[in-house]
């Protein structure tokens, strides 16, 4: 791992065993972007990879036809010759949006610093990484752009991200930063195939795929939270890229609000990778003397398909992003009351669902929502935090003591960021709901949004959140949000900084996180957004795991998990057991299903454990909370690869079906699941070809819930290019000992001899 300036070329080249990243500063004194991809051996001049002699209309210097149309620039502005779409905008008191950012200097250090109000990856040791600080600045302005590179030993990534400084000097007024993204990579070329995760409310992390063409293509979301709709997460893949080979680019943005995920193609079939803040409805002032700190965006490479890079960001965000002692902990397995009781709850009903949930192994009980204020439906009492009298007339200190006396911990909704009109809150304190006085305000859920940009809010909510927090001796919170921002504005603020609204309301929400992860460092946080709604990195340094949608019928998870894996860790997934027929589809999957889908993350129930009464089912329920002890560790630690897309038929015959597997690092054992949404009739055997092993080891394989074992041991090699063969389908009637008919799963596992 280096970092390296050659003076003489006036190019940066950082590297490490996988891959390397070069810029070059121009004639001019702008920053150009060179290369990004495997590791270059050359630490000379790359004088080959530079832009050739411009034929552009607008040139900077004439004897050497020198032009920024025709460059592709590391952080391109606003104003000064580049025709694409620009990483920074501004607007001066003259009305003026010219800027012209220079290199001034640089920097080198070993390991990485935080950023200021923000989640951010980090290093234990500063070894384990050598940060990049390029400064550059406009004199006229007096305004400083700061590019941070963190290059890390181990990852086959860059983390990205840049701070923007009005110094006072030169100009010496106020400066409006219109648009500011974290990262910006132009590449030489458009022979690309975009990857996006999209989808909608119960329907999460959609994977899709198209070719670039010109103009502009991405995703981005204005609901003032990551959203359902789309993921602040891309991928650049050539054309014939698979999940196990060929090239990928892929970029993550670790930031929970409106977000942009650009790529442009210009007349040249040039391609212009953007992502940050989105700036629309951004604005952000900035005095002489202020700055703004920007999210960070990783940056990764993969040269083996796009399971190597899903595999980077999995290891990257669960060791370096992801913090606390839960990082490396195995989560306890809960039961969640929502869909067992939803808001009909009292002290008694709580414990006798614990008692149940005792019986059957589990670790956890987790009240979800209606145990506060008045609330017995949606309506009510968002923002008091307090124990419902009516239902906890002697608060929640005695379920939390009874809960703790089998055994059990205990768990807590809340929903920070929300007010109800019928509310203590509401009443004490109507100034402090988010939107503009003078207009009607949406409703969503019944529900307002407090003003998370004043800090007595944040005050508020981390007083009585740490109360209720303390008086029931809650282990674990739920943070939920269920509507997005509109009408946004704030009285608290002058109108030149109405456009900052937006971001300074998701820094109230990190500040809110990073207290309570202060006041209370033992117990675990679970982030949630009416499900999957905001899933992204930057929660993750807070709350290492998520539930990521409120769909818990088990085929649809099957591809809300597998659409999440593209950039997210199994660690961060929070999967439970459903009741059945499920409450969103109406499905009725079998108890082995759910749980064969759940166990690929962190496992819980969302049922009711005291309609469970059947001895075989109750059973079965604790072998699975057995096996999800068993194999946690390798389910959270382990490699994750992609197998069977649940997303496309077999062309021929309808066979739906979907598999993925998790291989510990030593590659000694693996847990494999496979899922067959829907059965065909009349099929050859078919082959599941496995992935990640030891080639040279011999594997035991065991197919799990069967007491008799068919499966010969059988080498590496064998079980990659051959696989397992199944013979699944009917030709007239059902042969096999594997239970036909959809919405079946089956568990392997694997351990070398």
């Amino acid at each position: 791992m280096t970092i390296q300036f050659n003076e003489q070329a006036r190019q940066f080249h950082l590297r490490n065993d996988s891959i390397s990243y070069v810029m070059r500063v121009l004639p001019g004194g702008e920053l150009s972007h060179v290369y990004f991809g495997p590791r270059l051996t050359d630490d000379g001049d790359l004088a080959d990879l530079k832009t050739p002699p411009s034929q552009g209309l607008l040139t900077r210097d004439a004897a050497d036809a020198y032009s920024i149309e025709d460059e592709h620039l590391e952080y391109p502005a606003a104003g000064s010759g580049d025709l694409n779409p620009t990483a920074l905008a501004i607007t001066d008191t003259r009305g003026s949006h010219v800027i012209r950012p220079l290199y001034t200097g640089y920097t080198i250090t070993d390991g990485k610093p935080e950023l200021e109000g923000l989640p951010s990856t980090y290093t234990e040791d500063d070894g384990e990484a050598q940060t990049l600080a390029i400064t550059l600045e406009d004199a006229r302005l007096g305004l400083e752009v700061t590019l941070l590179y963190t290059l890390f030993a181990d990852f086959p990534a860059i983390a990205r991200s840049v701070k923007v400084t009005n110094t006072g000097k030169g100009y010496g007024k106020p400066v409006d930063v219109d648009a500011a993204y974290s990262a910006d990579l132009d590449l030489t070329d458009s022979d690309w195939d975009l990857i996006t995760l999209t989808g909608e409310w119960g329907r999460e992390g959609t994977p899709t795929r198209a070719h670039l063409r010109p103009g502009h293509q991405g995703v981005a979301s204005l609901n003032g939270h990551t959203s359902h709709r789309a993921n602040p997460f891309l991928v650049l893949a050539r054309p014939d890229t698979t999940e196990t080979h060929g090239a990928a680019i892929g970029a993550s943005l670790a930031y929970s609000g409106n977000f942009d995920a650009d790529v442009h193609v210009d007349s040249y079939l040039r391609t212009r990778l953007r992502i940050g803040i989105n700036p629309e409805l951004f604005r952000w002032r900035l005095e002489p003397g202020e700055s703004l700190q920007l999210p960070e965006t990783v940056l990764a490479y993969s040269t083996d398909g796009l399971g190597a890079l899903s595999r980077t960001y999995h290891r990257l965000y669960r060791t370096r992003m992801a913090r606390g002692p839960w990082r490396d902990r195995r989560r306890p397995i809960v039961v969640n009351t929502w869909e067992a009781i939803y808001m009909k709850m009292d002290e008694d009903k709580l414990v006798e669902l614990a008692e149940s949930a005792k019986d059957l192994g589990i670790e956890m009980l987790v009240i979800d929502d209606g145990w506060f204020g008045h609330r017995n439906y949606d309506d009510t009492s968002l923002g008091d935090w307090f124990a419902n009298p009516a239902k906890f007339p002697n608060g929640l200190k005695p379920v939390g003591e009874r809960v703790h006396a089998l055994g059990l911990k205990l768990g807590l909704w809340f929903e920070p960021e929300m007010i109800s009109r019928d509310s203590v809150l509401f009443e004490t304190h109507p100034d402090w709901v988010l939107g503009d006085p003078d207009v009607e305000l949406s409703v969503g859920r019944h529900q307002y949004l407090l003003d998370l940009t004043r800090p007595e809010v944040i005050d508020y909510l981390e007083d009585i959140m740490a109360k209720t927090i303390r008086e029931g001796g809650i282990d674990y919170i739920k943070w939920d949000m269920n509507r997005q921002l509109s009408e946004v504005y704030s009285p608290t603020l002058p109108t030149e900084r109405q456009g900052e609204v937006y971001h300074r309301f998701v820094l109230g929400y990190y500040e809110l996180l990073r207290r309570l992860n202060r006041d209370f460092p033992e117990m675990l946080i679970e982030s949630c957004c009416s499900g999957g709604g905001r899933i992204d990195p930057g929660v993750l340094a807070y709350a290492p795991q998520a539930w990521i949608s409120d769909d818990t019928d088990a085929m649809e998870r099957v591809k809300i998990q597998y659409g999440t894996s593209y950039v997210y860790p199994l660690s961060m997934m929070s999967n439970h057991v459903s009741a059945v027929p499920n409450a969103q589809t109406g499905r009725i999957s079998p108890l082995k299903t759910r749980a064969d889908v759940a166990y690929f993350g962190t496992f819980g129930y969302e049922l009711d454990p005291r309609t469970v009464t059947d001895d075989a089912e109750r059973e079965a329920i604790r072998e699975q909370i057995a096996l999800d002890k068993k194999y946690a560790s390798l389910v959270a630690t382990g490699d994750f690869y992609r197998l069977i897309s649940p997303f496309a038929l077999e062309p021929a015959f309808g066979m739906a079906h979907a598999a993925w597997m998790v291989v510990s690092p030593d590659r000694r054992e693996a847990l494999v699941g496979y899922y067959r949404t829907h059965v065909g009739v009349n099929l050859m055997p078919f082959h599941l070809k496995l992935a990640g092993l030891d080639r040279t080891a011999k594997y035991q394989v065991e197919e799990i819930g069967f007491d008799t074992n068919p499966w010969r041991p059988r080498y590496g090699d064998e079980l990659e290019e051959v696989g397992l063969t199944f013979i699944d389908g009917s030709s007239g009637e059902w042969r096999s000992k594997i239970p036909g008919g959809d919405n079946l799963s089956r568990l392997f596992r694997l351990t070398a001899l």
